[in-house]
């Protein structure tokens, strides 16, 4: 299967010679002149790889890469200008998994691009989220009810929200306690399973249809929490609240 790469860089002349670099070599191209035309193809097309850069109109690098990973576990690299080391901390510490500075070299470039996609599987995830009546928007960090012939917003935390994209990152997978507890609040708290129950009860009455008989976010009795989607016909089983 041909591996689609989404390019996004305001520069014509950086767009038209990696495309011709990257076709000849039998990559898909996707190509982005802003931030928000980034996001909408990352959305739109689910690519195997985003490559940008930080100096982009609309939305700039840095918040590209913090909305995609929001919702998607896709690998970027960064292609800049900016050799500056901060510039590149900052990238990484948003969730960029490299980082190559203009002018690049065409093998350099090509042996990170091929280390990255075989190190990381193509992107499944997806940014919208339906659980019934509610919707989870990962990109835009947005919680919608329908209500009759309307929505009403629900609001999370900070803290339900990283808790929340934890799970819903691994569906239908075991999560343990104690990887969350690491993801959300750090190793240092991985016996404080009072912050799990806690937390897990608030997101429950907010997502769930009838939050005392879960149907969405289950417990693995002394080891975790699973999420089950809504297409899942084993999320109908009978289950016990969070202890």
């Amino acid at each position: 299967m041909t591996m689609k790469i989404l390019v996004a860089d305001d520069d014509p002349q950086i767009l038209r010679a990696l495309k011709i670099m990257l076709t000849a070599r039998g990559y898909e191209l996707l190509t982005a002149r802003d931030g928000a035309e980034a996001l909408n193809e990352a959305i739109t097309h689910h690519p195997d790889l985003v490559m940008l850069d930080l100096g982009m109109p609309q939305l700039n690098g840095i918040e590209v890469i913090e909305s995609l990973r929001g919702w998607s576990s896709v690998p970027i690299l960064v292609i800049s200008g900016r050799t500056d080391s901060g510039d590149k901390v900052d990238a990484l510490d948003a969730g960029a998994d490299d980082y190559v500075t203009k002018p690049f070299a065409a093998d350099e470039l090509l042996a990170r691009i091929r280390a990255l996609t075989r190190r990381t599987p193509a992107a499944t995830d997806e940014p919208i989220v339906r659980l019934g009546a509610i919707t989870i928007d990962r990109s835009a960090r947005q919680v919608t009810r329908s209500e009759g012939d309307g929505t009403v917003n629900v609001r999370l935390t900070p803290t339900e929200w990283r808790m929340l994209d934890v799970l819903l990152r691994s569906p239908r997978r075991l999560v343990t306690r104690q990887s969350l507890l690491t993801e959300v609040w750090g190793p240092q708290y991985t016996n404080d399973t009072g912050y799990l129950r806690l937390y897990l009860a608030q997101l429950r009455k907010k997502l769930e249809p009838e939050p005392g008989h879960p149907r969405y976010f289950l417990t693995e009795a002394g080891m975790g929490y699973r999420f089950v989607p809504d297409d899942d016909d084993a999320a109908t089983a009978a289950e016990t609240p969070a202890t």
